[in-house]
């Protein structure tokens, strides 16, 4: 059986400028989601009935511009959500979009656009993305419970420590021999049972640097 297949990535929109149609709750959800990763949101909508969209405005962290949408509000733009209530107007958005090469996710209908969104699991660095293309939410929704419960909030501190621990390892030691081995060995330490636990301390700079110092014999 053959399946609409997506190509899972992330995309980076920090500082990109990122194109929301519509003022309701979709067009919050997604403005708060993109707000998150550091994106430039700019709304096109005559009105904001959402009360999170108005206060935003108002302070200035997105550009709202209080009209109905115009193709001319697709330049420049890095993506675009057509979140209006009319399902027409959301096609033609997309249509427009794909014409200027420009990814577009469509609210009232996914497999009209050139991306969609999946359900999402986070632990601070760790993203987990579920998608069951168009089977429905709620699966996907139940699959995020179980990871939810298989990836627990240790995940958080074990991952900061493996991030640092890679970054310095990058900058302190020079021959890639010794740095994929200084890896694995960080990959073999048991730091997830010591938060379980309860007796992990965060690793400053120095215990790192030690840490590496008397790690890089084999």
């Amino acid at each position: 059986m053959a399946y609409d297949e997506y190509v899972p990535v992330l995309l980076n929109c920090r500082g990109r400028s990122c194109l929301i149609i519509g003022g309701g709750k979709v067009a919050e959800r997604k403005a708060l989601t993109l707000l998150n990763a550091g994106a430039s949101v700019h709304i096109v909508s005559p009105v904001l009935r959402s009360e999170a969209l108005q206060r935003l405005a108002k302070s200035k962290v997105l550009q709202w511009t209080d009209r109905k949408y115009r193709p001319s509000d697709l330049d420049g733009a890095f993506l675009v959500h057509a979140a209006t209530d009319d399902s027409q107007l959301n096609m033609k958005i997309a249509e427009d979009a794909d014409s200027l090469g420009i990814l577009a996710n469509v609210a009232s209908n996914g497999e009209a656009g050139t991306f969609i969104y999946p359900t999402v699991m986070r632990r601070g660095r760790l993203t987990l993305a579920i998608s069951t293309s168009g089977a429905g939410p709620k699966v996907s929704h139940d699959i995020r419970e179980r990871l939810e419960e298989q990836f627990g909030p240790e995940y958080e501190d074990y991952l900061d420590l493996l991030y640092r621990m890679r970054s310095m390892i990058r900058e302190e030691v020079e021959s890639a021999e010794v740095r994929r081995r200084l890896l694995d060995k960080v990959y073999r330490m048991d730091v997830l049972s010591e938060i379980r636990r309860g007796g992990y301390v965060p690793w400053n700079s120095d215990k790192i640097k030690l840490w590496i110092e008397n790690n890089q014999e084999e």
